[in-house]
C-alpha cells in the first residue's frame, strides 16, 4: 500500500503557544505517520487541558471552588469526583507556573501534571526536577519517581506520607444499579496493600493449583473467588506464599539498613521496616551466588524462591505492563521448550498478558544497552536486539549495581 508524504498530513499550527492538529485521513498516513499523529494530539490535549485548568481556577476564585466544581459538572458532563479532582489540580496549578507552562506547550501530559499537583499539595517538592521526568518517563514510571520524590524530599523519611495514607484509607461496597451485582472499592497505605495483595496473590495462586486444568477460571474469576474465600473462610489457615516481601540496602559504611522498599521499589520508612521486624517473623536473605544457586540450568523447570525474590528485586515489576510482581512468573528469555536455562540472566518477570504476548503473539524480551532492564516489545517495532547475558558472578549491575549488600527481608503476615 503506497501512503501519502506524512509530512505533508501531519501540519500544525501554533496559537498564542498552544498548539492546533490539522484534520487528515488517518487511512492515508504510515504506520510511522500514526505514531506521530497521536504524538501530536497529546500535546493538543494537554494545551486544551490547561486552557480548561486556568477557566477554572478563574471561577474558583470568581466565586468558590464548590461553585466551580459544580459548574465543571455541569457544562463538561463529567462525573462528581472527577469535576473536583479538575478544580482541585487548577487551583494548585496556579503555585506551579512552570507546570502549568510545560502543561500548555504539551511538553507533559495532564496525568504527570496533576501527580506534580498533588505532591505539591501534601508537601515541599522540587518542581523542575519533577518536569524533567515527566517529560521522559510514562505514567507509571513517573508515579513511582514522584513518591520517591517525595520521600527525598520529607523531613522524616516518609513516615509522614505513610501516616497521611492510613488516615486517608476508606473502603465501600455497593450494588450496581446497572447489573445488581456487588463492588468492593477499597485504598489502603502502601503497607496495608501490600499485605492484603500478598494474601490475595497467594491465595489465587492457590486456587489455580488446585482446580481442573481442562476448565480453568479466567484470572479475574479466580482472584474474585480467592478475594471472597479470604472474607468468607478465615478459618482456613495460613496460605503458603504470604510472606510480605521487603527490600533495603545494607550500607557497610555506617552498619545499618537503608533504601528500604517493597517489592515494587514503594519506598517506606526505615522506622516503618523496624516495626514489621518487631511485630513480625523477619527473615533475612541476602542475595549473594556465592550462598545461593541463582544457575539452575536444566535441573528444574520453574525458578526457585531464591530467584523470583532476586527477580524482584531486580525488575520490580512486570517488564511489560508494570503489573505488580505479586501477579508475575518468571519466564524464560530463552524459552525453556527451546532448551532455555533456569538462569538469573534468562529469566524475567511477566504477568500473564504479558506471557501470552510473548507466546501467542510473538513479542520479544530484550534488554535496554544503556539501563540494562529487561523489556518487552512487539517484534515488529524495529529489528530484533540481541538479549546481553550478564556473565557477573555477583548477579551484575542490573541488581546490585554500586551498592555494597542487598537484603531482601520477607516479613510474616502474622
Amino acid at each position: 500500500m503506497k501512503f501519502a508524504s506524512d509530512s505533508d498530513l501531519l501540519s500544525t499550527t501554533s496559537t498564542s503557544g498552544g498548539v492546533r492538529v490539522e484534520r487528515v485521513d488517518e487511512a492515508e498516513l504510515s504506520d510511522e505517520g500514526l505514531r506521530l499523529r497521536l504524538g501530536m494530539l497529546g500535546r493538543a490535549e494537554s494545551n486544551i487541558a490547561a486552557m480548561k485548568s486556568r477557566a477554572l481556577a478563574e471561577l474558583s476564585r470568581r466565586s468558590s471552588i464548590a461553585v466551580a466544581q459544580r459548574i465543571a459538572r455541569d457544562e463538561l458532563r463529567s462525573l462528581s469526583r472527577e469535576a473536583k479532582r479538575d478544580v482541585e489540580a487548577a487551583v494548585q496549578f496556579e503555585d506551579l507556573p512552570a507546570t502549568s507552562g510545560a502543561l500548555e506547550t504539551g511538553e507533559i501530559p495532564q496525568g504527570h501534571a496533576r501527580l506534580i499537583a498533588r505532591a505539591s499539595g501534601e508537601g515541599e517538592i522540587d518542581e523542575a526536577v519533577l518536569i524533567e521526568s515527566a517529560k521522559q518517563q510514562s505514567f507509571d514510571e513517573f508515579a513511582k519517581t514522584v513518591r520517591r520524590h517525595q520521600q527525598d524530599q520529607s523531613k522524616d523519611d516518609g513516615q509522614s506520607i505513610l501516616d497521611r495514607q492510613r488516615k486517608n484509607r476508606k473502603a465501600r461496597i455497593f450494588e450496581s444499579p446497572e447489573t445488581g451485582m456487588f463492588v468492593l472499592s477499597a485504598e489502603f497505605d502502601q503497607i496495608t496493600g501490600a499485605r492484603i495483595a500478598t494474601a490475595l496473590s497467594a491465595k489465587t495462586n492457590k486456587l489455580w493449583r488446585e482446580e481442573d486444568p481442562k476448565a480453568r477460571r479466567t484470572p479475574p474469576e479466580l482472584m474474585a473467588d480467592a478475594l471472597a474465600e479470604l472474607i468468607l473462610e478465615p478459618g482456613n489457615g495460613k496460605t503458603q506464599g504470604t510472606n510480605l516481601l521487603v527490600i533495603a540496602d545494607f550500607d557497610v559504611i555506617k552498619q545499618q539498613l537503608v533504601n528500604a522498599r517493597l517489592a515494587d521499589g514503594s519506598a517506606i520508612p526505615i522506622s516503618e521496616l523496624h516495626r514489621l521486624a518487631l511485630e513480625a517473623e523477619i527473615l533475612p536473605s541476602i542475595l549473594n551466588t556465592r550462598a545461593q544457586n541463582m544457575w539452575l540450568g536444566r535441573k528444574r523447570r520453574t525458578a526457585s524462591e531464591a530467584q523470583r525474590v532476586a527477580l524482584i528485586a531486580r525488575d520490580q515489576r512486570c517488564i511489560g505492563c508494570a503489573a505488580t510482581p505479586l501477579w508475575c512468573r518468571a519466564h524464560h528469555i530463552i524459552w525453556w521448550s527451546k532448551d532455555g536455562p533456569t538462569d538469573i540472566n534468562n529469566l524475567a518477570l511477566v504477568c500473564d498478558e504479558c506471557h501470552h504476548k510473548i507466546h501467542d503473539d510473538g513479542w520479544e524480551v530484550y534488554q535496554h544497552p544503556q539501563t540494562m532492564k529487561f523489556q518487552l516489545r512487539p517484534t515488529n517495532l524495529r529489528e530484533k536486539q540481541q538479549v546481553a547475558r550478564s556473565t557477573d558472578p555477583m548477579l551484575g549491575s542490573t541488581l546490585l549495581g554500586d551498592r555494597s549488600l542487598e537484603l531482601a527481608s520477607r516479613l510474616s503476615m502474622n
